[in-house]
């Protein structure tokens, strides 16, 4: 029993320096990982609808707010028309003011007449209520106008809301679309995906991490052409290690004028800067 232990005993110091020997080898030839978008979103829309144009093919290069599918929205824009039309009539408001001034009138005219004791305090009155009520009429107009605006705008919300545009400048991966094909609200569209820059998600041992700071430079190694390496950025470095094997997650921005695929096995090293 003691021999066994003690065979027990020696293949766990064996196995913890080979472990060891392992992490010290890949902190001298770098760390490897995997490099992906800096940015990937899959788009949809709001609102179910029928295609009306896809304007770009998977692969395409597309800018930031470039328009990439778009639902048919006639109708949408025929009642965004009819609502602008109602919105920009401002005949109610000024025909209350008319009303308004004519009422003011009346009532001066009546006041100075009850001066003279041409008219009864009866009819006075009922002057300044046709005042009150005209003055009532015209912030009614207003408040109406006011509620046309609105209703303009959440029309124009709404057709804004029928055509996908880019928020990245970045790259068509995929289009899930066809024209003429309905869509369910919030079912995947395209999907965009930045690759200038890469981002790093590198596992760093936790006793390496710990000099590492924002801003701080790293070497990436692509596999091809061998041995070249492009100079990145340490983004982050996360607060929380990873207990089971001892690393800590930092995320390294590398730049991609060469338009590398992502996805990419690499190695990363950090000056001592």
């Amino acid at each position: 029993m003691l021999e066994k232990r003690t065979r027990f005993g020696v293949f766990l110091c064996l196995a913890a320096g080979v472990l060891a020997g392992g992490a010290s080898a890949g902190m001298n030839g770098g760390i490897r990982a995997i490099t992906r978008p800096s940015a990937d979103i899959t788009l949809s829309f709001v609102q179910p609808g029928r295609i009306a144009k896809v304007y770009f093919q998977e692969g395409d290069i597309v800018g930031a707010e470039q328009v990439l599918v778009q639902q048919d929205d006639g109708i949408e824009r025929a009642q965004l028309a009819q609502i602008e039309a109602q919105s920009n009539n401002t005949s109610q408001i000024q025909a209350s003011e008319a009303s308004l001034a004519q009422k003011k009138v009346d009532l001066q005219k009546l006041e100075k007449a009850a001066a003279r004791e041409a008219a009864t305090e009866l009819e006075v009155e009922h002057a300044r209520l046709e005042v009150t009520i005209a003055e009532l009429s015209l912030e009614v107009a207003k408040l109406q106008h006011e509620q046309d605006q609105h209703k303009c705008q959440e029309a124009r919300i709404r057709v804004e809301h029928m055509q996908l545009k880019s928020p990245i400048a970045g790259s068509i991966e995929k289009v899930h679309v066809e024209p003429g094909e309905s869509v369910n609200a919030l079912a995947d569209v395209v999907r965009v995906v930045q690759i200038d820059p890469l981002w790093i998600d590198v596992p760093v041992p936790l006793t390496r991490s710990r000099t590492l700071k924002l801003g701080q430079k790293a070497a990436v190694e692509f596999p091809e052409p061998a041995g070249r390496s492009i100079e990145g950025k340490v983004l982050f470095v996360a607060a929380v290690a990873d207990a089971a094997s001892g690393t800590l997650q930092v995320r390294v921005q590398v730049p991609n004028a060469a338009r590398r695929p992502a996805g990419e096995d690499v190695k990363v090293s950090f000056s001592t800067e």
